[in-house]
Parts: structure tokens; C-alpha cells; sequence
């Protein structure tokens, strides 16, 4: 039997159709995370297995019209910004091949008419020779879009005119455990940076061990009983050691940084909440 993880998280629906002057027709494939994009629902949006039993993705179509699917399994490495790159597979490691190898899943494409949910089975191939360790592909949901309908032959237009469709694509990490797995962080470097967007509060996350870290950063002041910022979803996966985190400062956040904080590596919720590092500066 396989058994259903997590928690849903929906998804904002994005439908528009961008019209332009410059090729006959044209795609564009933006992938975004589970949490941002198309009208799809998808619980959970992590799957971690280790082997004792098989689980479920449950997908819902939460929009107005019926729409199509395909699902594959894709290689990404974080880089040390914490953001996930495309893998060729035929630069993927042996261990990332391994991954490929070893995640099982069915059906690869599925039609869903609004609100009706359906179940994605993800099981392992056995392997007992595979080395003890942690495994990761990302499972992508991408759009299937609609035929456009032929324009009427009525109306001649001057020039060339074009459709771009956009194709939504929503990939979730499926991480394979086998034997035994740890992991520690230390959050250090605390310091107040910037990017196109402003000013940020930053810091880098190092890792030690044969696994990757999950959770959510915390930042607190003494004697101040809410946090003043709580990013959820942070990992650090085992193909680096080290990362920097970035968390983007509002005029009023950035105003309550200055003095002492301290910045708290938790845990996920549904993984117990524990502390995995935590670490106390004083900003300028």
C-alpha cells in the first residue's frame, strides 16, 4: 500500500496567452517551484524513501478546464547560491544516475478534470548492492498544452503574428535514503549584503555528512517573543558543503535587524521541529 505525505500547497493559477511579432510559434518553459505556479495541487511537495514502503503524490487540477500532464524525472545540483541547476545526464555523477535507476513511478502522464484528484505510486527498484547514502532526482509536472484553433481565413492580417503559449512546469525533490544518513549545519558570516532588489540579510550555511538538511530559518531578537522573519523550505543537499542564504529586507525588517539577532536553523514541522544550528551576532 502506498501512503500519502505532507501536507497540500496550493498553487496560484497564471493563464495568460502573450502575443508577439517574432517567430511562427514559440514556447516558453518556466519552471517554478511547487509553491508558485499553474492551477495544480500537489501533496506532498517533498517524498523522501527509504526503502520500507512506497508512497503517493496526489495531484488536483484546481482550475475551470480539464488539462494534461506529463511527468518525468529530472537530475538538479544545488550550487553554493542555493539554487537548483538543470544536470545533463551526460554529465550526471554515478550517484546521481543511480537515482534514476532507482525511483519507480506510474502513470507518467495524466489527464485531470477540475477538482478530481489523482495518485502518482512512487516505489524503488530493489538494488541491494546500491551504497548506503542519499539519492535525489526532481519529479516534474509539466504542463501539456491545448491545440491552438486555426484563425478564421476571414480576416488577412498584415505582417507575421505569433502565439507564445507558456508551459508550467512544477518539480518536487524525490530523495532516496539507504542505510545510514546524518547530517550536520553551522549557520556563520552573518552580514548584511545586497542584490537587484535591495538590501538583504545573509549568511552561510555549512554542512557536514552524507545527507541533505531541510527546514526553516528563524530570526529573532532578545526579549522580542515573534520572530521578526521565518523562511520555510531551506536545504542544503549533499553536493555542497556550503551555501549562502538570502533573506530579502523590507524597509521595517531591515530597521529591526541592527543589534543583537539570532538566526535559528530549524528542523520542518513535520519532521519534529528540532534545532539543527543556530547562531547569535550583533549587526551594525
Amino acid at each position: 500500500m502506498f501512503e500519502l505525505l505532507g501536507k497540500a500547497w496550493r498553487l496560484t493559477a497564471l493563464k495568460r496567452i502573450i502575443l508577439a511579432l517574432l517567430f511562427p510559434i514559440s514556447l516558453a518553459i518556466p519552471l517554478t517551484p511547487a509553491n508558485a505556479a499553474g492551477d495544480l495541487l500537489i501533496a506532498p511537495t517533498r517524498v523522501i524513501l527509504d526503502g520500507r514502503r512506497g508512497t503517493e503524490v496526489i495531484l488536483n487540477n484546481i482550475g475551470d478546464e480539464e488539462a494534461n500532464y506529463r511527468i518525468t524525472l529530472e537530475l538538479r545540483r544545488m550550487n553554493a547560491q542555493g539554487r537548483l541547476e538543470d544536470v545533463d545526464l551526460e554529465k550526471a555523477t554515478d550517484q546521481e544516475k543511480y537515482a534514476l535507476d532507482a525511483i519507480r513511478y506510474a502513470p507518467r502522464r495524466v489527464t485531470l478534470p477540475p477538482n478530481q484528484p489523482q495518485s502518482i505510486r512512487i516505489g524503488l527498484q530493489p538494488n541491494d548492492g546500491l551504497p548506503d547514502g542519499e539519492y535525489r532526482a526532481h519529479m516534474l509536472f509539466r504542463a501539456i498544452p491545448k491545440a491552438a484553433p486555426v484563425d478564421s481565413a476571414g480576416a488577412p492580417t498584415e505582417g507575421l503574428k505569433i502565439q507564445i503559449i507558456p508551459i508550467y512546469g512544477i518539480s518536487i525533490p524525490v530523495i532516496v535514503r539507504k542505510g545510514n544518513v546524518t547530517a550536520t549545519a553551522a549557520l556563520a558570516n552573518v552580514r548584511i549584503g545586497k542584490d537587484n532588489e535591495g538590501p538583504t540579510l545573509e549568511f552561510d550555511m555549512n554542512r557536514s555528512g552524507n545527507r541533505s538538511l531541510f527546514g526553516e530559518i528563524h530570526v529573532t531578537k532578545p526579549g522580542v517573543s515573534e520572530p521578526l522573519h521565518v523562511s520555510k523550505g531551506i536545504a542544503i543537499y549533499p553536493e555542497i558543503n556550503q551555501r549562502v542564504v538570502s533573506i530579502p529586507l523590507s524597509p521595517e525588517l531591515a530597521a529591526q535587524v541592527h543589534g543583537e539577532i539570532v538566526i535559528s536553523y530549524y528542523e520542518a514541522p513535520e519532521a519534529g521541529g528540532g534545532l539543527i544550528s543556530q547562531v547569535r551576532t550583533v549587526l551594525p
